[in-house]
């Protein structure tokens, strides 16, 4: 049993992640390290470095994503990602979608009460 709910948490979070990035790139852009730690702070995520870099970087080819590097003086150069238009379009009928299966979900729950 534990087997099958292990199984689902990973499938839920790879469901997920996409819109949980470009949630995160809504209010601003955000450079990857930083992107990382905050996916990483989200309870429930429990998504691994490596797994973000590939997807922002197909987000990119997709035209949802935009980036630009940044020199830094204190180190390497940072590369920050932001939303393109239709990656804004894409996130909001990401949640919309997301938002229906949730109250889907309380409706079942209603119906036994």
């Amino acid at each position: 049993m534990e087997d099958f709910f292990d199984n689902w948490t990973v499938q839920v979070r790879k469901g997920v992640l996409e819109l949980f990035i470009l949630t995160a790139l809504q209010s601003r852009e955000r450079y990857g390290y930083e992107l990382v730690k905050g996916l990483v702070a989200v309870p429930g995520v429990d998504v691994a470095e490596g797994s973000i870099y590939p997807l922002l970087s197909r987000l990119k080819r997709q035209g949802f994503v935009e980036t630009r590097l940044v020199e830094s003086e204190s180190g390497p150069a940072r590369k920050y990602y932001a939303l393109t238009e239709p990656g804004r379009k894409k996130a909001q009928a990401m949640r919309v979608y997301f938002d229906g299966l949730v109250a889907g979900l309380e409706l079942l729950e209603e119906g036994d009460k």
